[in-house]
């Protein structure tokens, strides 16, 4: 099973990223875009595994504090456009949180630094740079565990566990 922890975007952040992604489109930007079911913020990219229990065991132990999310800026990591997320002391502190509980359970998870960003076009090409970053905000009460597989070619995301 291929999975990550992550934090799943209200409607209303959802909806202010598709209506960005829109303008883009109208914008001749042209890529594969995330579809709206499928924005998230990646907190711990586990990827494939076998210990799906071991990885809820672990999340167990979390105890995340209310904080705002809210969005900043666009930017690229070569061909794959985001939308970056103000970091605050309560984000930070779920991500040590996370990946303390993962370390601690011994569960191997990608340890890339972390840049909190919501990934919403890969292959990306054309210029977006005239395109304003959406606004809204949120508070995260808690993280979740996410099953990512292919149904009929598509990318599925669905949440198996809420910490």
């Amino acid at each position: 099973m291929r999975v990550f922890v992550a934090i799943p975007l209200s409607e209303e952040m959802k909806s202010a990223v598709t209506e960005t992604m829109h303008l883009l489109k109208k914008q001749g930007v042209r890529g594969s875009y995330v579809p709206k079911q499928n924005l998230h913020l990646t907190l711990a990219f586990i990827g494939e595994t076998k210990e799906a229990a071991a990885v809820k065991a672990a999340l167990e132990t979390v105890k995340i504090k209310p904080f705002r999310l809210s969005f900043s800026d666009m930017d690229t990591f070569g061909d794959l456009l985001w939308v970056g997320l103000k970091g605050n002391q309560g984000l930070s502190a779920a991500v040590r949180e996370v990946r303390a509980a993962l370390d601690a359970a011994g569960i191997d998870y990608d340890r890339k630094k972390f840049v909190p960003h919501i990934t919403i076009i890969r292959k990306m090409t054309g210029s977006w740079k005239q395109t304003a970053a959406p606004k809204g905000d949120m508070t995260v009460k808690s993280v979740s565990l996410m099953k990512s597989e292919v149904k009929d070619g598509k990318r599925v995301y669905t949440e198996i566990g809420s910490y």
